[in-house]
C-alpha cells in the first residue's frame, strides 16, 4: 500500500472539477476498508482516514464472519489492509478529520497530519464509516470486562457461552426481549435490573414461562478475573450471584460529529439515515457500517461498505460520462 499521501492520478474528463481525491473514506474499520477495496479496483483515487481503534477492539474474536470466524479484530484489519496493497490509488493515513465543509467541487476537509499540523483535503464524494461508541452502564467492572465477560451480541458471542450461567442487564421491555433471545443459548438465564425492573406483568409471565428469574437489587460491582472473565455479580446488600457472562444492550452515540456538522438527517435512535443507495440526506455524503440503521456485525459492515463503494463509483461515473 502506498505510504505517501500524494494522490495517484487517473484520467478524468476535463469537465470534472479537480480535487485531491474522488472519495475520502472516514473510518478504517470493516465498512471503510470494504468500500476502499471496491473503489481501488475501480481505479478511484481514495483516501482512508484512520481515526483509531475500532469498536470491537476489546473483543476476543470476530464471530459469524464467513471464512474468518473467530479471528482477532486487529488481525482481520491487518489482512484487510494487506489486501489493499495492490491498489496504488488507495491511501490509508492515520489521523482524525476535524472539520468538513460543502463546496462547489464537493467537500473540503481538515484533518490531523502525521506532523501534527492540520492538512486540508478536497474530495468529490465523502463516505462516513466512523461507527458508534457504546455508553456502558456506570457499574464498577463493566468497562473492565467489556468484550470478554460483558457482551452485547448473542449472534457474535452466544456460542462461546452456551449452556453457561448467564445474566442479562437492563430494564423494561428491552431487557425482557434480550433475555428471551439469550435463552436460546442457555437455560440458566437471570435478568439483573440494578433497581426497579420496569418489566410489565405480561413480560414477567413470559420470562417465568421460560425459567428466567429477575433480580432487582442494586448492583455494587461485577467481579472478574485477570483474563476478563466474569465470575459473579455483587449486589449492594452483600449477596453474590455467580455468573459466567453478562449480556447488555448499551445506549450508543455517534463516534464523531461530522454527520452533525454536515447536517445529516438521523433516526429517532440516533443512527445516520441513508436511502437505498446508502446516501445520506446531504448530497454527495454516504454512510455505511454501525453508524447506520440495522444490525451491527462486522460482516454486515463490510458488506455495506462494499455496496457503498459500488454506489459511489456509479455516481462518479455518471458525473464523468454524462
Amino acid at each position: 500500500m502506498a505510504t505517501s499521501c500524494a494522490p495517484v492520478h487517473v484520467h478524468r474528463p476535463s469537465t470534472v472539477t479537480s480535487t485531491d481525491y474522488d472519495v475520502v473514506v472516514i473510518g478504517a474499520g470493516c465498512a471503510g476498508l470494504g468500500a476502499a477495496l471496491v473503489l481501488g479496483r475501480c481505479r478511484r483515487r481514495v483516501l482512508v482516514c484512520d481515526g483509531g481503534a475500532p469498536r470491537n477492539a476489546p473483543s476476543s474474536g470476530v464471530h459469524a464472519f464467513l471464512s474468518r470466524d473467530g479471528i482477532k479484530p486487529q488481525e482481520l484489519l491487518r489482512i484487510s489492509r494487506e489486501q489493499l496493497e495492490p491498489y496504488p490509488a488507495v491511501i490509508i493515513r492515520p489521523g482524525k478529520v476535524t472539520t468538513v465543509s460543502v463546496e462547489s467541487h464537493g467537500f473540503t476537509l481538515t484533518a490531523e497530519s502525521e506532523t501534527g499540523r492540520p492538512a486540508t483535503i478536497t474530495t468529490r464524494k465523502l463516505l462516513l464509516a466512523t461507527g458508534v461508541d457504546d455508553e456502558l452502564p456506570p457499574v464498577d467492572g463493566m468497562r473492565e470486562l467489556w468484550g470478554q465477560g460483558v457482551l452485547h451480541c448473542p449472534y457474535c458471542h452466544g456460542w462461546e457461552v452456551q449452556d453457561k450461567a448467564l445474566a442479562v442487564y437492563g430494564r423494561g421491555k428491552t431487557v425482557a426481549g434480550l433475555a428471551l433471545l439469550i435463552s436460546r443459548w442457555s437455560r440458566d438465564v437471570i435478568v439483573c435490573t440494578d433497581g426497579p425492573s420496569g418489566v410489565s406483568a405480561n413480560a414477567r409471565r413470559r420470562l417465568q414461562a421460560h425459567g428466567i428469574g429477575i433480580r432487582e437489587e442494586p448492583i455494587a460491582r461485577l467481579q472478574g478475573n485477570r483474563r476478563g472473565d466474569l465470575k459473579c455479580i455483587m449486589f449492594k446488600n452483600g449477596e453474590e450471584l455467580e455468573r459466567d457472562a453478562l449480556f447488555v444492550h448499551p445506549h450508543q452515540h455517534q463516534r464523531g460529529t461530522l454527520a452533525e456538522q454536515l447536517g445529516c438527517r438521523t433516526t429517532s435512535k440516533g443512527a445516520v439515515w441513508t436511502n437505498k443507495y446508502l446516501q445520506t440526506s446531504v448530497r454527495g455524503v454516504y454512510a455505511a457500517g454501525d453508524m447506520t440503521p440495522g444490525s451491527q456485525q462486522a460482516l454486515i459492515a463490510a458488506a455495506e461498505g462494499t455496496q457503498a463503494g459500488i454506489f459511489l463509483n456509479e455516481r462518479l461515473t455518471k458525473e464523468d460520462c454524462f
